[in-house]
């Protein structure tokens, strides 16, 4: 066994440093094909010389929109090797998101497929192209450019001062609100994020992680490349999340680690009620993206007991996991909090309530500056936007989101406490609770729930009485229930808001 490799400079560093010291192992397993180290790095340079011979260098600012693909694993490491900066775009992103990218980032070269998930990607992609005047095109399906390694130059410099480092990552945030924001990072900035992660979870060699996240977003990259290559350990891509394609690749590769959103886990549960023997070699179900109800810990253990429940990683696309539960810590802790500071983060809570960060994978600022100043404190922190306090174990508690906050009536009600009662209701299998404007009481608090059983959802007189024995205080309890058949989620697992907002505003216009 070989231990961590958590003192690289550049990604590229630690791709030839983890090939040297395990270059049989595998690395990653898609489908029916295993890609050991070895094979990654040589795959890498030969996608690199393709690059290169497209005219990426140092520097040039590259976006890709491709599924969680071998090919997308290898074009991170063929990116890091020339040295350009890279820009992950989601896959749900269509012409509003992807034109506003585009030209904000100054991109030279935009990677799509053809056709995937029934969605024309190289019409979009040309259209926008078509747009610039030096924008080029590139489709990959299943394949990225060739070239000879040997027209490769030199890896670019790495320094040993991380304020030296460059700018190699633009992640656009996949927020609750309506305009995404380019979050600037380093090489050490999102390796920071997977070290957290790694330790805390305590990844060995020996473990396999499922990708349940899209391989564009930040949390997907890390437990898809950074943390393999940090660890020595496997990752089993899923090129689309459905529950029954989780249950069939955890059983198939006896995956360890079942990463995934709090929305996951809950269908995993469900899942492994049906088929418990598939779920039988994974030991955490690490949770990240949005928080979790309070009861799913309890029912992952009770459902999985080989494993110790779930654990969860808290942090943004603007500084990713920040805070990572122990596998160790007590259960009060990994069912209700969201983990403590992972190595170099220092976390604090602000006078309205507000976490503030300051750490290692914290980014250099977004790419639109103006934004810079509303987003870090006049000492240097980050400002999440969310809400919390300290348990008794030092792990960090989400009580809500500073713009989630209901004023009705003059009392503060917060969105999160009165999700966390309606997910133990009975009927309830999906909740999220908002306020909108109302003339009596200033905000009314309104309750969406998916139901358990479509033919008896929940009722106002249900989860009234329901809040009212759990102690829920009466100004909290929601006035108004509109149930909806799915709820709607961001790649990260949160509920954009603002969408559900959008449905029932005209109501009271």
């Amino acid at each position: 066994m070989t231990g961590m490799i958590d003192d690289a400079r550049s990604v590229w560093e630690l791709v030839e440093r983890r090939t040297a010291a395990t270059p049989d192992r595998v690395m990653l397993y898609d489908g029916d094909r295993t890609t050991t180290f070895a094979e990654y790095q040589a795959l890498c340079e030969r996608a690199a010389a393709g690059l290169l011979g497209l005219g990426v260098t140092e520097g040039t600012n590259v976006s890709w929109q491709l599924p969680t693909w071998t090919e997308s694993a290898v074009l991170v490491g063929a990116l890091c090797r020339v040295g350009a900066v890279q820009n992950p775009m989601l896959p749900i992103y269509r012409y509003r998101e992807v034109s506003f990218i585009a030209k904000q980032t100054h991109c030279k070269l935009l990677i799509t497929p053809s056709t995937w998930n029934k969605f024309d990607y190289q019409e979009l992609a040309e259209q926008v192209a078509g747009e610039s005047d030096d924008m080029h095109t590139l489709v990959a399906d299943h394949h990225n450019p060739e070239g000879d390694p040997a027209t490769l130059p030199p890896a670019p410099a790495v320094f040993d001062d991380p304020d030296q480092d460059p700018v190699r990552w633009i992640f656009y945030t996949s927020g609750t609100t309506a305009d995404p924001k380019g979050a600037q990072h380093t090489d050490r900035s999102v390796l920071a994020g997977a070290i957290g992660y790694a330790e805390k979870t305590r990844v060995v060699e020996d473990d396999i992680a499922l990708v349940a996240f899209p391989f564009t977003h930040i949390g997907g990259i890390i437990i898809g490349v950074y943390t393999p290559l940090l660890t020595g350990s496997a990752a089993v891509l899923m090129e689309a999340w459905t529950a029954p394609a989780s249950t069939a690749l955890i059983g198939k590769h006896k995956v360890t680690l079942a990463n995934g959103a709090a929305a996951i886990h809950a269908a995993l549960v469900e899942e492994a009620r049906v088929n418990p023997g598939a779920y039988a070699s994974v030991r955490d179900f690490p949770s990240g993206g949005s928080t979790k109800p309070p009861q799913l810990h309890d029912e992952l253990k009770e459902v999985i007991p080989s494993s110790i429940g779930t654990t969860s990683g808290y942090g943004m696309t603007e500084a990713p996991i920040v805070a990572q539960t122990d596998i160790d810590a007590p259960d009060s802790s990994k069912a209700t909090a969201e983990g403590t500071p992972t190595r170099g983060v220092t976390m604090k809570i602000l006078e309205n309530g507000e976490i503030a960060v300051k750490g290692p994978q914290v980014m250099r600022g977004y790419v639109d500056s103006s934004l810079d100043a509303a987003a870090f404190t006049a000492d240097g922190f980050l400002l999440t936007g969310d809400l919390g306090r300290f348990d008794e174990h030092g792990a960090i508690l989400i009580t809500g989101r500073v713009k989630d906050i209901i004023i009705r009536k003059g009392e503060n009600v917060s969105a999160k406490e009165v999700e966390d009662v309606l997910y133990a209701h009975p009927k309830v299998a999906d909740v999220a609770v908002l306020g909108i404007p109302d003339v009596d009481r200033g905000e009314m608090v309104v309750a969406f729930v998916v139901a358990k059983d479509s033919a008896d959802p929940p009722t106002i007189p249900d989860v009234r009485e329901h809040c009212r024995s759990v102690g829920l205080m009466t100004q909290k309890i929601p006035e108004r229930i509109e149930v909806i058949d799915v709820m709607p989620r961001n790649p990260s697992g949160k509920v954009p808001k603002h969408e559900l907002r959008a449905r029932i505003s005209p109501l009271h216009a």
